[in-house]
């Protein structure tokens, strides 16, 4: 009888911490909307300046209506998750590599440290150049962007198992394939699942900065005819398309975290 009371608060704990969160949420968001509108009126500054959080409303509708926001949205959404793809899987298969072999490690990764020390930005025009501006390139430059810190967490979360369950998986005579997926793949998720969120947020940056560099479609097109033509409230509109965006992919990211790290939490 106790368990179940102590069950059932626990579940009220719950709900009412994710109601005051989702909460505090609603009202930053509040917030930070009288502050632009205070901001824009107190100013006086003209709408190709700072537009009125009306007026990117508006704008917001206007282009939901007419189909061209879904149409960009979905063309860069399309060209992240390519790049997101293609990136954590060469990252996470030169990742496991490196970890298991300091001789390729020595031998790769002053190329690894120097390819990003070279600003996306700059690369972008050369990747445009060389395959085009279509879609393969701007899946290029996301790959790029998100190779590096999943194939640093990948690296990071191989080298954290601990020795001694090493020790154990060899003394049981443990087959690599078992290792791997009995011991190496969850003593690494939690790690390597960091590294993925944050690759999930700089694909769409890179994305970004392919259709800037140059695109005839996709949300960072949209910014740049919009900058060219003084529409202001459209650039808002582009930019807040792309936060959802990204917060979109990282929340997928925490969902499939607590799924695939259920097992590490503990029963009260």
């Amino acid at each position: 009888m106790d368990g179940l009371v102590s069950l059932k608060q626990s579940e009220h704990n719950q709900r009412r911490f994710r109601v005051n969160r989702y909460g505090l949420v609603l009202l930053s968001i509040v917030l930070a909307v009288m502050i632009w509108s205070l901001a824009a009126r107190l100013g006086n500054f003209p709408a190709f300046i700072l537009p009125m959080p009306l007026l990117v409303w508006q704008r917001f509708i206007e282009v939901l209506l007419d189909g061209s926001l879904l149409r960009h949205t979905l063309a860069t959404l399309g060209e992240v998750l390519l790049g997101l793809i293609l990136g954590v899987f060469i990252a996470t298969a030169l990742g496991y590599l490196l970890a298991k072999s300091q001789f390729l490690e020595r031998l790769l990764s002053p190329y690894v440290v120097a390819s990003q020390s070279v600003p996306v930005v700059a690369i972008a025009p050369l990747l445009v150049i060389w395959f085009g501006p279509g879609l393969f390139s701007k899946v290029l430059i996301c790959a790029l962007i998100v190779f590096f810190p999943v194939l640093v967490n990948t690296i990071v979360g191989l080298r954290s198992v601990p020795e001694d369950l090493g020790d154990l998986m060899r003394s049981l005579q443990a087959s690599r394939l078992q290792t791997f997926r009995l011991l190496e793949v969850p003593a690494a998720l939690p790690i390597f699942l960091g590294g993925l969120r944050i690759g999930a947020t700089l694909a769409v940056i890179g994305a970004v900065v392919g259709e800037f560099v140059g695109a005839d479609r996709g949300l960072g097109f949209m910014i740049n005819r919009a900058r060219g033509q003084y529409d202001t409230a459209l650039v808002f509109v582009a930019v807040l398309a792309l936060v959802l965006v990204a917060l979109s992919l990282y929340g997928v990211v925490v969902l499939l975290e607590r799924r695939l790290l259920s097992w590490r939490e503990r029963p009260n």
